[in-house]
């Protein structure tokens, strides 16, 4: 053999190293690594990391340490496969802005965190076909759970939602037929139009966003108009304004109200806080003083509420409990215990600065 074929052989051979070292080090741990180095098998190395019984502590702490000492990550695909459970769990809700179901959802999350589940999270923009599409989505991926907002969907989802056996919460209203954790929309509105009747306001006008196919928006008016007729009164039709979502909303819908030619009302309810906000700024704008020419409710106790000035009378949703029972409940559902249906979380009426009984003198235009 000549010099440089011995030449060519010793580069050959010092290649195949190199890349035999670097694929080395490269190579992500599997289970027969950690095995090896905690001496134990592999099926028990399995047993430790799904959480299996039958281990002795001594064992299962030389299996983590192996793990932990080489980096390794169990195949979470894989597992999940073997297991039929993903841990995870879809949640969509109709605004991702909207400060009550942030709130829901932030505790929801904890709550899933801790038993060991991920949120998959999106929204469907008060529309149901998009509902649809976006919860067919995750229930492809293969989600253990669903958490959706309010009680009416297509009935095509919840026929999958059923055929496949999934556990399903519905949030932030009550259900004749469906496990739900919510409260009366109802009666949490009459509660609030009540106490304005109760102050002496006779002519209360609402602002709320969709109605269509909503039902917190539309069940929340059938609450004010149910309280008016108990006492003889009715809802004009000229003070029932439908504005939409956001601050902005509500000023146009009061500047709307305002507009209409007759009595103006001497009290509002809206829909969401950010409505009421929205009215507020309108009625400073118009040069109405808030509560002495308009008593003004919003719904949900958002956190800047009680900084407005005036403070902000408001339903209080408690939608961090809400988030709370939901995951509660789902967990339960996913290991086959036994749950409640519906669970109820009253709300409540938060009394601020921003109503009063109306003055004696009503201003018409």
């Amino acid at each position: 053999m000549s010099r440089d074929d011995k030449n060519e052989n010793v580069g050959r051979e010092r290649r195949k190293s190199r890349r035999s070292s670097t694929h080395e080090a490269t190579r992500f741990p599997v289970a027969r690594d950690v095995a090896a180095r905690a001496a134990v098998s592999t099926a028990t190395v399995s047993r430790v990391l799904n959480g299996a019984g039958g281990v002795s502590p001594a064992k299962r702490a030389a299996v983590l340490k192996a793990a932990a000492d080489l980096g390794f990550v169990a195949n979470a695909a894989a597992r999940a496969l073997t297991r039929r459970r993903f841990e995870t769990v879809g949640a969509v809700i109709p605004n991702i802005e909207n400060d009550e179901f942030i709130r829901a959802i932030s505790a929801f999350q904890a709550g899933l965190r801790k038993a060991g589940y991920t949120l998959l999270l999106t929204s469907a923009g008060y529309d149901l076909d998009i509902e649809m599409h976006e919860a067919t989505l995750l229930l492809e991926r293969g989600i253990d759970g669903l958490l959706l907002v309010g009680d009416i969907h297509r009935e095509a989802l919840l026929e999958r939602i059923r055929r496949q056996g999934l556990p399903m919460v519905q949030t932030f209203t009550l259900s004749n037929r469906e496990n739900c954790v919510g409260f009366d929309n109802i009666a949490a509105a009459a509660k609030a139009t009540n106490f304005l009747l109760d102050l002496g306001h006779r002519s209360i006008g609402v602002i709320t966003g969709t109605r269509q196919e909503n039902d917190r928006a539309g069940p929340r008016v059938r609450g004010l108009t149910e309280a008016l007729v108990a006492r003889g009164l009715a809802l004009r039709p000229e003070h029932d304004v439908v504005a939409g979502f956001g601050i902005s909303a509500g000023r146009d819908g009061l500047r709307h109200l305002l507009s209409q030619p007759g009595e103006r009302p001497t009290a509002i309810l809206c829909g969401t806080d950010q409505l009421a906000f929205g009215a507020m700024i309108e009625a400073n704008a118009q040069g109405l003083r808030i509560p002495q020419d308009l008593s003004v409710i919003g719904f949900n106790d958002t956190d800047y509420a009680a900084f407005l000035s005036p403070g902000l009378t408001t339903v209080r949703v408690h939608a961090a409990d809400i988030g709370r029972v939901a995951s509660d409940h789902l967990i339960s559902r996913i290991s086959g215990r036994s749950t409640v249906r519906v669970n109820i979380i009253d709300a409540e009426l938060i009394v601020r600065g921003s109503t009063a009984p109306p003055s004696n003198t009503r201003r018409a235009h």
